[in-house]
């Protein structure tokens, strides 16, 4: 016998709740969005806006004020300096816009001002990246993230519904919607998020259900992560997007779980109200979801706390994605689920 958490199987009405968890999904996706417009778009850092970071380690505690006066002479554009990492590490982060100068340059600047500090210092990393490389790098986090999704869609599609031709389909006009919009010259972010409009009108029209419902619900994943990123002013790099990938990775295992059981419960149980089958099978998978999801955001969260300044808006945002993701699995994707009615006379797939 496996491990599990509960002695015998729960009956939690999950389904019954669902009116409430929309509600609040749809509270946090308009205050992420809302913020997203008020500050014009996710922060983005030096990867994907271009520009210049030192990183700084002092002997005593660091005065970010006096730090930011002695480099104001310097005349470097939108300089910032903030303490980083946790209490007692004495570090900063400097940055600044593009500047004309070398990284050797603007490094040999900062360390003789800094030197002026009663402080001693050592600058420990610099980083610079050009606006071209920026915007390169951006556009194609954006095109992995919709291919990543696209993917997912067909694989579902396929997996659930055992309808290839239809998934075939999907990815064809899709193909077909990136040539036609291409043409008009729209950025890839407004890109990105006109694909995935369609791929989800794609997935109504061709009643791909379970694919419908897990796109909703990564998409759903990664607004509100990124959401949360705007409401706390954190920035979008290069580990940021790394954080999302697996946040749609981890959500998708999720959802197949809980899936996969409906569709098997869906032939076992046949007579029954769709809304008992989905209860039924959130139940089930209760406890594995306990176990993994929980022995996961346990990992995530010793990064958060120790892992350091490096790895701390990456672990931030895993332990929002993987919180977010386990709740949609059950209480999103299964709802999109009731809603479209799927059938249980999809053909049983073979074991591999």
């Amino acid at each position: 016998m496996g491990l599990s958490f509960f002695k015998q199987e729960p009956k939690i009405d999950f389904v019954g709740a669902r009116f409430i968890c929309l509600g609040l999904s749809a509270l946090l996706l308009l205050v992420g969005l809302a913020s997203l417009a008020l500050k014009g778009g996710p922060r983005y850092g030096i990867d994907f806006a271009g520009g210049l970071m030192i990183q700084a380690k002092f002997e005593k505690a660091p005065d970010v004020e006096a730090i930011k006066k002695v480099l104001d002479s310097l005349g470097l554009p939108g300089l910032v300096v903030q303490s980083f990492g946790q209490e007692g590490d004495n570090e900063v982060l400097i940055r600044s816009g593009q500047t004309e100068l070398t990284t050797d340059a603007v490094k040999t600047q900062i360390d003789q001002a800094l030197a002026g500090l009663d402080n001693a210092h050592e600058v420990q990393r610099v980083e610079m990246v050009g606006p071209k490389v920026g915007a390169d790098l951006r556009n194609k986090a954006m095109e992995a993230m919709f291919y990543a999704v696209l993917l997912i869609s067909m694989y579902i599609s396929g997996r659930f519904e055992q309808r290839w031709w239809a998934a075939g389909a999907m990815a064809g006009g899709l193909m077909a919607t990136v040539y036609v919009f291409h043409q008009f010259g729209i950025p890839t972010g407004g890109l990105t998020v006109l694909l995935i409009a369609v791929s989800m009108v794609l997935c109504l029209y061709l009643k791909l259900n379970y694919a419908l419902g897990a796109v909703v619900a990564l998409v759903h994943d990664v607004i509100i992560t990124i959401g949360i990123f705007s409401l706390l002013d954190k920035e979008f790099d290069l580990t940021t997007i790394a954080a999302l990938l697996t946040i749609i990775g981890y959500s998708l295992n999720d959802t197949i779980i809980v899936f996969d059981r409906i569709r098997e419960n869906l032939k076992a149980m046949k007579g029954e109200p769709l809304a008992t089958v989905i209860n039924k099978s959130a139940n089930q998978t209760l406890s594995r979801t306990i176990l993994t999801s929980g022995t996961t955001l346990l990992v995530v969260a010793c990064l958060y706390f120790f892992g350091g300044g490096v790895i701390h808006d990456f672990a931030l945002a895993l332990l929002v994605g993987i919180g977010v993701g386990t709740y949609s699995s059950i209480f999103i994707a299964a709802a999109i689920l009731l809603a479209l009615k799927p059938k249980a006379d999809a053909p049983t797939e073979q074991p591999a």
